[in-house]
């Protein structure tokens, strides 16, 4: 059965107030932390995490996209109330995006290249499930560890987190 935008909005409206939990959480005086030398900053992946929506619904009005153009610059974010303000503004784009994709150009083929090497073919509708939410899950999960590094109590994503319990 092919992915609906009516399920995958419905998807997006469950996980962008987890999502924002764990935004929240982040701390406003740690967003030049980093685990490692090679890793993002806290700030730079908290910036990524807010946008992953709202860059990924972009993807959905392109016939395709180019990785060999793509600098891989992450900004940083300022202070929590931007992060947040983006958060909401991406997962706005992408609804809106999803809204008004009909299922027949969310059926037309997209493509990911590297110069002219084809990396990834899907239908428009998969750039979303896969650029889009599951690419924004990996990340969110990541930054979970970078709070957890940090010392700070981690939020429920799913079921409860070591530092809080639903039940």
């Amino acid at each position: 059965m092919p992915l609906s935008t009516d399920a995958l909005i419905a998807e997006l409206d469950v996980e962008a107030p987890i999502t924002r939990r764990v935004l929240e959480r982040m701390p406003a005086d740690r967003f030049d932390w980093q685990p490692h030398p090679k890793s993002m900053t806290a700030g730079q992946l908290a910036q990524h995490v807010a946008s992953i929506p709202g860059n990924a619904s972009r993807f959905l009005h392109l016939d395709g996209f180019d990785l060999s153009t793509r600098r891989f610059e992450y900004p940083s974010c300022d202070s929590r109330e931007a992060l947040l303000a983006t958060l909401d503004a991406s997962v706005a784009a992408a609804r809106e995006s999803l809204a008004a994709l009909d299922g027949a150009r969310a059926g037309e083929m997209w493509r990911m290249t590297f110069g002219d090497r084809e990396i990834a073919r899907m239908p428009r509708i998969n750039v979303m499930r896969t650029i889009g939410l599951n690419h924004w899950y990996h990340h969110r999960g990541e930054l979970v560890v970078y709070l957890r590094l940090m010392g700070v109590p981690v939020p429920i994503v799913y079921g409860r987190s070591a530092d809080e319990s639903p039940f």
